[in-house]
Order: structure tokens, then sequence, then C-alpha cells
């Protein structure tokens, strides 16, 4: 499926050739960079094209005067009412009436599928989103990179993408000793010992207890008193498995499923570290060397010694990049190397990282080891979500007792609903800070978001019931639309708008930009509010129009037509359409 813009981008792609072909333009003129868009000013018309200016310099002649070729052109194509030149070379188009009232009857015919576009060619992404550590349960900061993610994967899968749904589980590091030893505190408070306050550095949550209660009921007191290493290692594997158990069920009430789960600790236990270094040193990407030291203030445990690095500059990163430690053992960001490799191997070279904004220090040392190790075949893109602040009636909202230390992301589901979790956390550019007020979530005014473009869904619905209640109208077959009695520019104006869902669809899923859909949806209702508003002050523009029943299957037509893209993107969101409010 094509846009309008894309659409007629094509016609004038065309028309280029054909006059190259006529010896009015150089023929073969690169024609990739010509751009079909709406006009800044609507009132320029439906659209404008910067062909005359990007053809200007190869054809080595003035962009008015291309601009007035092309003009005289499209002046002929059957579906432009006018063509005006613009300002140095821009070629702004008014189209038909018939033409917008047709593309209603696309819509009408798509369903929900309006907007699904094979931009993607099946090219296979990879997205890895929420990876939390597995130490408890996820946190109102966690969901933001959750929607971001699972909506991306929708947003690509619509575009035309094969997409693999991916959580890295970090279930190697001290982070995981640090879970363990806190359920075996847990374990022993199960027992009837009294444990007393919770130690610095262990996790206080009481989401511990009962696994620790069921730790407790299977080994009685074996590992009351016994040594480190005689439970250390189950403690761990069990603490990491309850805690993903947690982590699903979190997921779940979200909406949010996997495709596949990789394991950190499956990469030391095994030989992925190695292969994936062996393949950077085979290229000549490690060697042996002795790092500046770092800008400022030097850390008091900095010395200037040989390490293992990873020749990270020559691919874009500020500094080369130490692959082990003191020790010997690995650093996070060989194993992170090695994960990336590993995803490559699977058959997935184009891969998309969502993170919290703590790992803004890791973009471009792991750009340069995805480029590096694939031998510049894959490619990755990293986007950071910044901090979410929830509040409730513009006040801090308490940490939970439950967690010990933050709000939980079930308590948030389970407060205002997963659809509002959904919605408000794209009402924000993952980049940018997000206030959630838990009050104003759920509120009822056209200042929510989430409650405007329901309401609009549901609206449509309610029009369309009261027709065929109060005048015997349902909406009309797609083939059978009289969509030639739209001619109101307030009609115009929702058509327009709703022909610009193909266009975002493909512009949103390039950018890798999941929150233009929620921006659309606010503008798409805002037309349907602002029609039906209309129709209440202007009787011509009312809907329901007793004894014109062509009239009111055509507004049925277009309302439906809006209902349609409306649900299509919700679709795209995760969030269920309302039929009706109460």
């Amino acid at each position: 499926m094509l846009s309008v813009f894309e659409e007629f981008r094509a016609r004038i792609v065309g028309i280029v050739e054909a006059l190259g072909a006529e010896g009015l333009l150089p023929q073969g003129l690169a024609t990739a960079a010509i751009a079909v868009e709406p006009p800044r000013d609507p009132a320029h018309g439906d659209l404008a094209t910067n062909a005359a200016l990007v053809l200007a310099k190869p054809a080595r002649m003035k962009p008015r005067d291309i601009a007035t070729l092309l003009a005289g052109r499209l002046a002929t194509d059957g579906d432009v009412e006018g063509v005006e030149v613009a300002g140095p070379g821009f070629v702004n188009l008014r189209l038909l009436p018939a033409y917008w009232q047709g593309l209603v009857r696309d819509v009408l015919a798509a369903g929900t599928g309006y907007g699904t576009l094979a931009i993607g060619a099946g090219r296979r992404v990879n997205i890895e989103y929420v990876s939390a550590n597995p130490t408890g349960p996820m946190h109102v900061g966690h969901a933001r990179g959750a929607v971001v993610g699972d909506v991306l994967a929708s947003l690509l899968i619509k575009a035309g993408y094969d997409v693999c749904r991916e959580y890295y589980i970090n279930d190697a590091g001290n982070q995981i000793e640090v879970l363990a030893r806190s359920v075996h505190l847990r374990y022993r408070e199960a027992l009837g010992q009294t444990i007393g306050e919770i130690p610095a550095g262990l996790y206080p949550g009481d989401y511990l207890v009962p696994l620790g209660q069921t730790l407790a009921a299977e080994f009685g007191d074996r590992f009351v008193d016994a040594p480190d290493a005689d439970w250390l290692g189950l403690f761990k594997a069990r603490s990491v498995e309850a805690m993903m158990a947690l982590i699903r069920e979190d997921l779940a009430a979200m909406g949010v499923v996997h495709d596949v789960f990789s394991s950190e600790k499956a990469l030391h236990d095994g030989d992925a570290i190695d292969a994936a270094l062996k393949t950077l040193t085979d290229a000549g990407h490690i060697y042996e060397g002795v790092l500046e030291p770092p800008k400022g203030k030097l850390p008091d445990d900095w010395e200037p010694r040989p390490q293992t690095l990873f020749r990270a500059t020559a691919f874009g990163d500020d500094v080369d990049r130490a692959l082990k430690k003191s020790d010997g053992s690995y650093t996070y960001f060989a194993a992170d190397i090695a994960y990336h490799f590993d995803k490559y191997r699977r058959g997935w070279p184009e891969q998309i990282d969502v993170l919290g904004a703590d790992h803004g220090g890791y973009v471009k040392r792991m750009k340069a080891a995805v480029k590096a190790i694939s031998g510049g075949d894959a490619e990755l893109d990293v986007l950071l979500c910044q901090l979410v602040n929830l509040m409730a009636n513009g006040l801090p909202v308490k940490m939970s007792k439950r967690a010990g230390t933050f709000v939980t992301l079930r308590e948030v589901v389970d407060e205002v609903g997963r659809d509002v979790v959904r919605f408000i956390m794209l009402t924000r550019k993952n980049d940018a800070s997000l206030d959630f007020d838990m009050a104003k979530a759920v509120e009822q005014s056209r200042d929510n978001p989430v409650w405007y473009v329901q309401y609009a869904h549901a609206r449509a619905r309610s029009v369309q019931r009261n027709a065929e209640e109060q005048v015997g109208v349902a909406v009309p077959a797609a083939g059978t639309a009289p969509l030639h009695r739209l001619t109101h520019d307030a009609e115009l104006t929702l058509i327009r708008r709703i022909a610009e869902w193909p266009r975002l669809i493909e512009g949103a899923a390039e950018a890798h930009e999941p929150h233009r859909i929620a921006f659309y949806l606010q503008d798409l209702a805002a037309d349907l509010h602002a029609l039906w508003t209309r129709g209440r002050e202007d009787d011509s523009l009312r809907i329901i129009v007793v004894g014109d029943p062509e009239l009111v299957a055509a507004r049925l037509a277009l309302i439906e037509a809006a209902r349609l893209v409306i649900a299509s993107a919700l679709e795209v969101m995760g969030v269920q359409p309302v039929e009706e409010l109460h």
C-alpha cells in the first residue's frame, strides 16, 4: 500500500523520466531525494514537492524552470485540481475532492489493515528491551522501556519487517550473589530465626519472603549454618528463576511478551566470549596497551597498566575499551560484545537496544563493537529512555512497601490499567523525561490524551448506533458508500488526516520513533471531535440528517474510516479500543 505522498512521488518521478525522454530535462537524473510532503501551511494546498530544487544542480537548470515544467504536466493529472509554483521552486498541489473521497473507500476496504506497508521487505530486526536485572519486581521506570520496545516491534511489523522481541537476562555478576544472600536471609527467617533489620547492601523487599518460605519447606534447616559453597550456587539459580517468573508476570500484565530470553550466565559458562574476542583479535581489533588517564580528577584506584583493549576508536568511539579486569576476568563490555555477536550469528544483522538513560556511555562503544565484529555487516541502534516521574495529583508517589525502595510496575498497572500505562509512556519521545500523574491518567478530560483518543473511538461507535436507531442507516460497504457527498472542508480535513497514517507508519518505523503514533492519534481524535462539534453548531454538518439517508451513509463511512485508523493505531500501541465510555 502506498500513501498519497508516495503515490504522487511515483507520479512525479514518472514525469521527470518522461521529460528526460523528450529532451526537456537531462536523462538519467537521480530521483531518490525527491520528496512529497504536506505543505507547512495547509492554505498552500494538499501536497508539496521539492523535486525542482533537488534536480536543479544536476540538470544545470534554474529550479523554477524545472518547477514550471513539472507543474504543466501535473496540471493534466486527473486527480489534481490546481498546481502552483512557489518560492524558489516548490510545487504545491491541490487534489480534487474525488481523490480524497476514494481514499475513504480504500480505508473501508482495508479495515484496520490500512497503513500496513511492505517497506521493511522482510528485513530481520532484533529488538532487545526491558532486560531488567532479575533481582526483584519491575519498577515504573522499566515500564517505559517495555512499552517503547514493544510498540516499536509492532510498528516495524506493521511496516513489513521480520522482528524478534528479545530479553537479555543479566544473571551473572555481583548483583546475583547479593540476591542469593538476601534470599538466604529470608530462608532463615522462614525457619523461625530473627533476622532483624535487613543489612545494608542486601535487597530489603518483602517480595523475597515467599521464595524464602519455599526454600525452607523444600530443604528444611539444611543450609542454615552450611558454608557458602554448599548453598550459594543453588540459591543463585533458584532466585533468578523465581525473579524471572515475577518479571514475566509483570510484563504479561503490561501485555508484553518476548520471543527470546537470552542468558548472560550462559555466555560466561560457555565459550561465547572467547569466540567473540577471537573474531576481533583475528581481525586486528584487539591489542595489549595502556589507556590514557581519564580526564579530570583521577580515581584513587587508577594506575597505568597493560590491558587487553578493543580498538573502539577505529569505529567511532572516543577511547579504546578494556576487555579484562585486573584479576583477568572479563569486563561487562566483553560479555556484551559476545551477546551482540551471538544475535548477529543467529541471523539478526539489524539490532536495536532499548535501555535506561544511565547507559548513555554505553552507546558509542557498543555501536563500535557491533560494526567491528560483524565486519560492517550489522548495525546497532540504541534508544535511551529517560526517567519517569511518578506522581499523584502533582505530588511524588511514595515508595512501595513491597519492593522496599521503589514503586512497582504492577502497582501502577493495577491502579490505572494496562492501556493507560502503555499510552502515557508514549506521550513523550523516549529521550525526554516523562511525568506520569496517576490521577490525571484516569481523568476524563481533553487534557488526558488517553481518554481523549478513546473517547473519539467510542464517539464514532455511538454515532453509528444512533444512526441505525434514529434513521435506520448503517455504515455502508466500501463499494456502495456514496462518498461523492463528502465535499465540505471539515470533512476533507478529516480525510487528509486519515491519509497521513501510512506515511506516519513509514516515518516512525524508519526513525525508530513509536511515540509518533500517540501524537498522530491525538491529532486525528481532535479532527474527529471537531467535525462532530461543528455538526452541533451547523445543521448542514450534522452526521445524522433526517430525510437524507445518502448523506448520512456518506458521513457514517467517513466516521468509520477515522474509527478504523484509530483502532489500527491503538492496535500497534497494544491498547484496546473502547466501544463506549461510562
